[in-house]
């Protein structure tokens, strides 16, 4: 299997991974609200914590080895280094949990939610038609309501609105999973379009 299509595939199984556990937990734990808690909540309850943490950590891991084998198959160190930090922000958020006195989990969980959020926006210049334009809106909207999630949290302005804290975090973490869903089956079906073409040996 080429590093096109390995990429491609863990790329893919990262936010499958991460939607299905995710509903698992939301599903779990005792009155938990999708709409008034957050998904790092998820850490600190004690139905869902092993499930988080180790969600998190393979989470983290499928982003820095996706990125590797795409590395290796195009050679760029700047979009690899968006995967690793992603990477880095998801494992460092589910070994330190939210309620941790040193604050880490923040730090590590805005680090994953805006290097995730770029990445869609890196890859736009790869990509044509319609996934440009998916690449550009999940992009975008990731970062839009991370800056909404911030100017809330620090008291300036009330933007959870309707779908409270938890909603409005969501739609942070959402759109960039959605991407990778479309970006690694790309990755997938390009290569072995290629394979396909190639003229025998």
């Amino acid at each position: 299997m080429k590093d096109r299509s390995i990429a491609g595939l863990l790329l893919f199984l990262l936010p499958s991974l991460f939607l299905t556990a995710l509903m698992w937990g939301e599903s779990m734990a005792p009155e938990y609200s999708v709409r008034e808690n957050a998904i790092s909540d998820l850490g600190i309850i004690s139905e869902t914590a092993a499930l988080f943490t180790l969600t998190l950590g393979a989470v983290g891991a499928l982003s820095i080895i996706g990125g590797y084998f795409l590395y290796r198959e195009e050679g760029r160190k700047g979009r690899f280094l968006l995967h690793f930090l992603a990477g880095v922000g998801a494992i460092g958020a589910g070994v330190i949990s939210l309620n941790d006195p040193s604050g880490l989990h923040g730090l590590f969980a805005l680090m994953a939610f805006l290097f995730f959020s770029l990445l869609p926006l890196a890859a736009m210049r790869d990509v044509e038609g319609p996934l440009r334009a998916i690449a550009v809106v999940t992009g975008t909207l990731g970062i839009i309501f991370l800056v909404a999630m911030f100017v809330s949290d620090a008291g300036l302005i009330d933007l959870f609105g309707p779908i409270g804290h938890g909603g409005l975090e969501r739609m942070i973490a959402y759109p960039p999973m959605i991407w990778l869903f479309a970006y690694g089956s790309v990755l997938m079906s390009t290569s072995r379009k290629t394979d396909a073409e190639a003229p025998p040996a």
